[in-house]
């Protein structure tokens, strides 16, 4: 049985919740460390929370970084506005967030849609963004892979959010992993239910319109590229991407899922904080 990351939904020890008021409703992040002179900002994939990063957000304020946990649009304690979204929307929000704070610049941690995003600023937003670390995303919705959101929103519209609780914790870390770490699953469908359907809907139609692919090699930031062996859908995007940010570090860690920091904590740690220490200031 392999290490796990426990997913920690209720409240942090060392950590504060904010709210930050945008245009469309109130956003709720995490904050630790709020006098650390460097920033990383975390960004978690739909149907999760900032309760994902837990392990990582407490190790690196222990090292004296600044930490910002965002819980994006319906996701989260994040009020949900009117769906649709749009990428844009989203990378807008977390220039939001650092203006709040008052902070010019941070690192920036995206997995899966928080990956997606973490492209946007980078491409958008080149100043306000120190380095890039993406996991398990991609930068375009080719039509089978949109398609597929199609479906999900079908779901969640007529069934609600645990319709797609069960499958997609299934498809994101397997049968075998869910059975052998019972806490951690249990915690997982915890956060997956905190979603609001109109966050997921909202959030999927951004996913759907995701565009950046062309915009992706014009990124001056350094970046570090993660993914887990097994998650076979993502693999060759991200591999492609790694072809475009040549000067990009590329990581596939062996027997992950979609969530590296959860399935695979030590190995993803051991990634994350070597990108760190080599951008930071």
């Amino acid at each position: 049985m392999t290490d796990a990351s426990l997913i920690e939904t209720s409240e942090w020890p060392g950590f504060e919740r904010r709210s930050v008021q945008t245009a469309t409703g109130p956003l709720s992040l995490r904050l630790g460390n709020a006098a650390g002179t460097e920033t990383v900002l975390f960004n978690h994939s739909i149907l999760t929370g900032s309760a994902i990063w837990h392990r990582q957000a407490r190790r690196l304020v222990a090292d004296g970084w600044r930490v910002i946990c965002l819980d994006t649009r319906g996701h989260g304690r994040s009020a949900a506005s009117p769906a649709p979204y749009t990428m844009d929307d989203l990378v807008a929000d977390n220039i939001v967030v650092l203006d709040a704070l008052g902070i010019a610049k941070a690192h920036y941690v995206g997995v899966s849609q928080g990956g997606m995003t973490g492209f946007g600023l980078g491409i958008q937003h080149a100043g306000r963004i120190a380095s890039l670390c993406i996991v398990a995303a991609r930068a375009d919705a080719p039509p089978p892979f949109a398609a597929a959101w199609d479906d999900r929103i079908a779901l969640v519209r007529a069934k609600g959010i645990d319709a797609l609780a069960g499958p997609t914790a299934e498809r994101w870390f397997g049968n075998d992993f869910l059975t052998g770490h019972p806490a951690v699953a249990a915690e997982l469908l915890a956060c997956i239910r905190q979603t609001s359907a109109e966050g997921f809907v909202g959030c999927a139609e951004a996913i759907k319109g995701l565009n950046y692919l062309d915009g992706v090699s014009a990124i001056t930031s350094p970046v570090s590229l993660v993914i887990g062996s097994r998650d076979e859908a993502l693999l060759e995007p991200m591999r492609h991407l790694g072809k475009l940010l040549p000067h990009s570090a590329y990581t596939e860690i062996d027997g992950a899922g979609h969530l590296p920091q959860i399935d695979r904590p030590a190995e993803f740690d051991q990634v994350l904080f070597e990108h760190l220490r080599r951008v930071a200031r």
